[in-house]
This record gives C-alpha cells, structure tokens and sequence, in this order.
C-alpha cells in the first residue's frame, strides 16, 4: 500500500503528530508498505534533509497559518500515486489544502485530530475560538465532513470532538495510537554521563514541551511542596521551549528556594531520551489537555510508572491498569501525586513498574494501532464520504 502523510511540519519540536509519522511509517515500511510525507517546511531546512522518509517539502510556508500557493498543485499532480493519504492535524493550511485536492478524487484521505477538536481549547482560549468559528464552516469542518474517516486515538477523544462546534460532522473510527519500544542495548548511563550530578539521585522527570497547556507550573508548585524536601530527589524538566516559558518557570524556582534542585535538558532526542527515561523512577505529566502524550507511552515502554492528570486522555487504561496514578489538573491534584508515590512501599512501586511495560504492550505498542490504520483503510471505513 502507498501511503502519504499530509502534516504541517516535520520539524522535531512540534511535538507527538510527527512523532506519530516517523513510528508508524516504519512499522508500515518494514511490512512492504511505501511512505511519504508532504509538509509546508522549507526544503532548505536540515530537517527535511535529516527525516527518515521522503519529504516534499512545499514551503516555505507563509503567514500563521501556514499558506504555500504550491500544495493543492502538488496534491492535485500526484494523488493517484497514492492509496490513501493521511492527514494530522487541523488548523493549518495543510488539511484544507488536501481537502481541495482530493475531496472529489478517487483517492481517499483520513484525518488525526491529534485532539486538536478538544474543548479544552475553546474554554480557554475563547477568542480563538471565536476566530476559528470564521472558517469553520468551509475549512476544517468540510475537512471532517468529507473525509473516508476521521480517526481517534481513544473513546475519550471521540466523545470530545463533537463539543468544539455546533456544527460538526464526521465519520468516526478510534485506531488507538502508539509508540515504539526503546531500542536494544540502552540504558540509564549515556543520559548520566551528560549530567553526573544526577547520579544516586530519584529522579521525577516532565518530558513534552515547556507550555503552560502542559502544567509545568503545577508540577514546579508541587515538587517545591513534597519532593523537594527529600535531598534525594531532582526534578527534570526535558523539552522544548519555544514560548520562552523556562525563564518564568525558573524565577518561580528561585522564589521557591528549589533552584538547585531542578535540572532543564532542553529537547532530547533519540538514544539520549531514551536514556532519560531509563533514569527515572517516575514520570509526571500534570497536563491541562492531552489527547494522548507520546512520552507518557515512551515511560510505560520503559517500565517507569506515570503520574498524570484526568485531562490526559488515557488515563482510564492506565488507572485501570495499574500503571501509574491519576488526579485532578490542579496544584493539589498534582501534590497528591507526588505524595502518594513517595508513600507507597518499595514492593508496590516495583510492581507499578512492571503493570507500566504490560500496560504498554497492551495498549500502545505502535504495532497494534498500525495494523488498525491498514485494516481501516482496506476495509474503507464504511461507505466513501460524498461532498
């Protein structure tokens, strides 16, 4: 099957939608499937040259909102070399320009929300959304509208999209979503090497981007309150900061007398994040909205339980699971998280950490959710959405 992905960057820091790409590309490739990737970066850019797919790169893309004159060409020229074509993510140019390409083609497209249909965003951030609502109606919801499917990571995002707009209307098709394990032969000991201060130390680790979505100030407020009194633990924080967010977060850190007790890593990728992972003994990701956390399934892959909030749309396989705990996205949510880690018996840690590789097998092993895209886009997913 020939299979192209449709995505607005292909840049590392965007974070879990390219992420998805690379993992299931390489699952479909090593089964005898083709993949490629259309984005709006610019071919100069040494990521495009650096990516494990083929690129057609179409920017530099233009303004926010990410225009290029040449993708629906592009789209238009090449759609019957393809199978299917994949769309993740909405609001930029990118799915709209593969709606005008393809929607009365023979080819047919599906889109990943990648939870961007959450009605978290509308809460809060309700000027956006007002401004969104200028388009809606013939961009993305015409995008949903006319798609093969829309697919959806978990039940909770498929229950959650509806609540965006009044206006909505999509085939909905939950594939799950996954990642894959960690390499052979890594272990803690590259990622000590870099910062051997952390050596004998607990290690409470944030792996995503430094975002205030992502409840970096809940995690910081937390830590200072339980964790940090023990000389035994470090906090790190592992991620892009585009927003420029750290330097708030760090002066808080100063305020709170914990300076020293924080380590920032900035991105990690690779052998060096899997090495991370590796180190830790928890993870913690107090997020305000989440449709699936990449890095959450990375932990589980490395047997590291997970703290997390209810906004983090896994949280019912992993509480049922056993594999990691759950609270409200709040300060006191989150300190009761780290509290009651700290509290639990060395015997019912260890057996968090083994729930958290099973849970992982089970659930978000890239294997399963690749074999549910194929089957999907074999089957047809239901009869081919009319315009």
């Amino acid at each position: 099957m020939r299979l192209l992905h449709v995505i607005a960057s292909i840049r590392a820091a965007g974070g879990g939608p390219i992420e998805v790409v690379r993992s299931l590309s390489a699952v479909h490739q090593r089964d005898g499937h083709s993949a490629e990737v259309v984005s709006l970066d610019d071919p100069a850019d040494p990521e495009v040259r650096s990516f494990p797919l083929p690129v057609h790169a179409l920017g530099p893309a233009r303004n926010h909102y990410g225009y290029s004159r040449r993708c629906v060409p592009w789209l238009r020229q090449n759609r019957n070399r393809y199978d299917a074509v994949l769309i993740h993510g909405l609001w930029q140019y990118h799915s709209f320009a593969a709606w005008r390409a393809l929607r009365t083609s023979g080819t047919p497209y599906y889109v990943f929300p990648h939870g961007m249909l959450d009605p978290w965003f509308k809460r809060t951030y309700p000027l956006k959304h007002a401004k969104k609502w200028l388009y809606w109606p013939w961009a993305d919801y015409r995008v949903l509208r006319d798609a093969r499917a829309v697919l959806f990571t978990c039940e909770q995002e498929k229950l959650l999209a509806p609540q965006s707009f009044a206006l909505y209307r999509a085939h909905a098709v939950i594939t799950g979503l996954g990642t894959t394990p960690p390499p052979p032969r890594v272990d803690a000991s590259v990622f000590l090497d870099r910062y051997p201060e952390l050596r004998g130390k607990r290690l409470l680790l944030f792996m995503g981007r430094i975002h205030p979505k992502k409840g970096c100030d809940l995690l910081l407020d937390a830590y200072a309150a339980t964790m940090a009194k023990d000389p035994a633990w470090r906090l790190v924080f592992a991620g892009p900061d585009s927003l420029n967010w750290r330097q708030t977060l760090a002066a808080r850190a100063a305020a709170l007398g914990i300076t020293d007790r924080i380590v920032w890593t900035g991105m990690l990728r690779d052998a060096m994040k899997w090495s991370a992972l590796f180190a830790t003994e928890v993870f913690a990701l107090p997020s305000h909205q989440e449709n699936f956390g990449i890095a959450v399934a990375e932990s589980l892959a490395c047997g590291v339980p997970v703290l997390i909030s209810r906004e983090v749309n896994i949280w019912r396989e992993i509480e049922a699971d056993h594999a990691g705990l759950v609270a409200p996205d709040t300060v006191d949510g989150t300190i009761s998280l780290l509290k009651e880690w700290q509290q639990l018996p060395a015997a019912e840690r260890a057996t968090m950490r083994e729930n958290a590789r099973q849970c992982f097998a089970q659930h978000f092993d890239i294997e399963h959710s690749a074999a549910r895209l194929l089957e999907t886009i074999e089957t047809g997913a239901g009869a081919p959405a009319t315009p």
